[in-house]
């Protein structure tokens, strides 16, 4: 006798033709979605990824305004379907395998509902959609993870669950499918809204935005529980996790001012310690996220020394520079926001921000601006922004005097073309402390602080330091 799992009842759930009463005038003739508060069209084209104009032409709107809370508009594309759709964001950990396990709708269905090509395109921030009965009743369900060593029979005796049970919630046909380090829904008492492709043990990850832009720091926020240590990558840079207080796990990462915008894969992986006699349990889950422009303007082409653009010195240079946030400090030393390193009457006056794209002796615009470039003339006082300690203090050929703290947690700020060093490396600074006089050393056309932050050995924008607390 051939058993019919949930996957294929929640199919048929689509099927079904809507109330009555809940129906326009004329029958639909597709799965429809309830125009919200907010919603225009071409917003509601991007979620459903259809094309605006057929939305239009399909439900007979020929202006902007004809739209209206609580209207039912039929989705193209999906012919063969019926029922109320909704849409929500796609988290980090999440995957379409776990996903359809978690709403019991077989994988083939959500591919047809979100007009999927490839897994990549369940990026984080992208729109899912999803079946509104998928979403106003929840499954009492739990994420279960098979250990190393661990047959399925085992696990289900632990948890007090049918072994077939655990096939027919996760859509398997036999137990020779289930792999180590597998997560796997089971019932359970309430449902379980943790990131669906991830272990148990990790409750939640955030990322501050989800959507990265050039030259930004993201924050990630892993909320798990029991002994585990966290990782991961992303664009060539290691994730550094710092307890941030009790089962949450913070990482502090730059994203690159020219880094071409488009998907990129996020890694988040770790080992998570079990109960005798399991070994622990490896995991990582590889997502794209999406980086935006940052909108950067181009400067007018600057005259310098050409000293200071030759390779020979920059190069070696840009390395020691970049090499001292190499280290990472596990103690995070900063609160709240940073302090304005320059005295309240320069503080907004800025000749040059963060991003923007430069030519040097009429080279092509292959630079960026590394900082924030602050009004003031030789003399004038730069303070630390936050307490740390000093890493480098001395003269170079391009940054002219120059200072680097570390504030740990992979953040650490850059002084430049200073006139006079206040501090030496060692020394352990509080914020406001006066660390040196602003100077026209280096690469200049004229005597002023530019001033770096560093996050994740990248530099990012000093503005947001100074208008948003981290993490």
């Amino acid at each position: 006798m051939k058993v019919i799992s949930v996957f294929a009842t929640a199919a048929l759930l689509l099927m079904v033709s809507l109330p009555a009463h809940l129906a326009q005038a004329q029958e639909a003739q597709g799965p429809v979605y309830v125009v919200q508060e907010g919603d225009t069209l071409w917003d509601i084209a991007q979620r459903f990824r259809v094309s605006m104009d057929e939305l239009a032409r399909v439900n007979g709107v020929r202006e902007p305004s004809q739209l209206v809370v609580g209207m039912r508009l039929i989705i193209p594309g999906l012919e063969g379907i019926q029922g109320e759709l909704t849409t929500r964001r796609v988290a980090f950990g999440e995957d379409l395998r776990g996903l359809s396990r978690r709403y019991q709708l077989p994988q083939d269905l959500m591919v047809r509902l979100n007009h999927l090509t490839s897994p990549r395109e369940l990026y984080v921030g992208s729109s899912l959609v999803l079946p509104v009965l998928a979403q106003e009743e929840p499954s009492l369900r739990q994420r279960a993870t098979l250990a190393p060593t661990q047959s399925l029979l085992e696990l289900a005796l632990i948890m007090n669950v049918n072994p077939w049970t655990i096939l027919l919630e996760n859509d398997l046909h036999a137990s020779w499918q289930v792999l180590p380090g597998e997560v796997l829904y089971l019932p359970g008492s309430t449902p379980d809204e943790g990131p669906a492709g991830l272990p148990e043990a990790i409750q939640s990850v955030r990322l501050k935005p989800d959507r990265f832009a050039q030259g930004k720091a993201v924050v990630i926020q892993v909320d798990g529980a029991g002994d585990l240590s966290l990782g991961g990558a992303f664009v060539e840079h290691s994730l550094h996790f710092s307890p941030a207080s009790e089962g949450t796990f913070t990482s502090l990462q730059g994203i690159h001012a020219m880094l071409e915008p488009g998907a990129y894969p996020l890694v988040i992986s770790g080992t998570l310690s079990l109960a005798d006699p399991y070994p622990p349990l490896a995991f990582a889950f590889v997502q794209e996220v999406l980086v935006g422009s940052g909108n950067y303007p181009f400067d007018p082409v600057l005259t310098v020394s050409p000293e200071t653009i030759d390779p020979a010195v920059t190069l070696p240079e840009d390395a020691q520079w970049a090499a001292l946030t190499d280290h990472f400090t596990p103690l995070k030393m900063w609160e709240g926001l940073f302090l304005s390193p320059v005295e309240p009457l320069y503080s907004q006056c800025w000749t040059s921000r963060f991003g923007n794209r430069r030519s040097y002796n009429g080279s092509a615009y292959i630079y960026f601006h590394s900082g924030l470039d602050f009004c003031g003339g030789v003399g004038n006082k730069i303070y630390a922004p936050a307490a740390g300690v000093v890493v480098f203090a001395g003269p170079l050929t391009v940054r002219g005097n120059a200072t680097m703290i570390d504030h740990g947690w992979g953040v650490f700020t850059g002084y430049l073309h200073q006139s006079e060093i206040y501090v030496q490396v060692g020394e352990s600074v509080t914020a406001g402390q006066l660390i040196g006089l602003v100077g026209g050393t280096g690469r200049v056309s004229g005597p002023h602080l530019h001033w770096e932050v560093w996050a994740g050995g990248v530099q990012v924008d000093p503005l947001d330091w100074l208008m948003q607390v981290f993490p």
